[in-house]
């Protein structure tokens, strides 16, 4: 049974989607701050996180680059009243890998939820993916770099399995878009420019290289 935490203050939105998700089959637990929040992470191992971005003690931001730092890999889904361009790239590039603006259907927040998990399949055959000096270890959400450990976030990891599946294919940022967040993201695609950046600083002395084709997309070589 999948695990997920609700981290919502306001006590009838978290009654009405641990109700909702309970019905579909999920484990639920939920939290109304973030220092509760804190204390069930540490605890449990989730699935899904879902987490309100303006909360009591530690808001939602502060509590994805927590989770993303100390190596949390659950999917989170971040809901808010805050709809800005900007408001949306701060949220991507702290670690979640979905956004919904309040008010939000719950059916939508189940549908995005589910998309996301069927993304999540081991691939069970392949111990290792080599690529020169880059090994990516599937089962372990693992790179080595030279056999050094490279320290990804959970959507730098599925970037760059994208990449590796995809060797000197041109791919758009619509393309990129729809593949790693699953939906159309309403708005311009520098997010997907902001994670190629971070990816490529972290793989500089990889053997896969990641080229910028002009008001094309990208293409990686290895």
């Amino acid at each position: 049974m999948r695990k997920i935490l609700i981290i919502e203050d306001e006590d009838g939105i978290r009654r009405l989607l641990r109700y909702d998700l309970r019905q579909l089959g999920f484990e639920v637990d939920s939290a109304k701050d973030g220092a509760e929040a804190i204390e069930y992470v540490n605890e449990n191992d989730y699935d899904v996180i879902v987490i309100d971005w303006m909360l009591p003690v530690y808001d939602g931001i502060t509590l994805v680059e927590r989770f993303r730092n100390d190596g949390n890999m659950a999917i989170i889904v971040m809901l808010t009243a805050k709809d800005e361009e900007s408001d949306i790239l701060e949220a991507f590039e702290a670690g979640v890998d979905d956004y919904l603006s309040k008010p939000f259907s719950p059916r939508e927040l189940t549908a995005r939820i589910n998309a996301h998990l069927k993304r999540v399949v081991p691939k069970e055959n392949n111990d290792k993916v080599v690529v020169g000096n880059v090994v990516l270890f599937p089962q372990q959400h693992k790179v080595e770099v030279d056999e050094l450990e490279v320290e990804l976030t959970k959507k730098e990891y599925d970037l760059l399995v994208y990449f590796m599946d995809n060797l000197n294919l041109v791919l758009s940022r619509d393309q990129i878009l729809t593949e790693i967040w699953n939906f159309d993201y309403d708005g311009d695609t520098r997010i997907v420019d902001v994670h190629v950046f971070k990816l490529r600083q972290k793989l500089k002395y990889a053997d896969i290289k990641i080229d910028s084709l002009r008001g094309v997309g990208y293409v990686a070589k290895g």
